[in-house]
């Protein structure tokens, strides 16, 4: 007998690669807006990253992908999201592929 997995009581589950990385891109933006001063250049960069796969993603609408596109400029500026310095950027590696 297979044992069954509650997904209310374990975070590990399979989300649809644009879901996944929509999740991770909001759940780093929490982390901006919440404070940790000395991640969030390394953070805003991330989202930037994020936003601008998500923006060609094709399982997303045009309209979506504009948005996003639109959203990914402002990150990736000095004024819409927080300076990440290249010494701190080294250290964040891509991942290959997203669960």
């Amino acid at each position: 007998m297979t044992p069954t997995i509650d997904l209310e009581k374990h975070e590990e589950y399979t989300l649809p690669t644009a879901e996944a990385l929509l999740a991770g891109t909001l759940a780093l933006m929490t982390g901006c807006a919440q404070g940790a001063d000395e991640h969030r250049g390394v953070m805003s960069a991330k989202i930037a990253s994020n936003l601008a796969q998500l923006s060609e993603h094709a399982a997303l609408s045009s309209e979506m992908r504009r948005m996003l596109a639109r959203l990914q400029a402002r990150w990736q500026t000095p004024g819409g999201g927080w300076p990440a310095s290249e010494a701190a950027l080294a250290w964040v590696p891509g991942p290959g592929t997203v669960q």
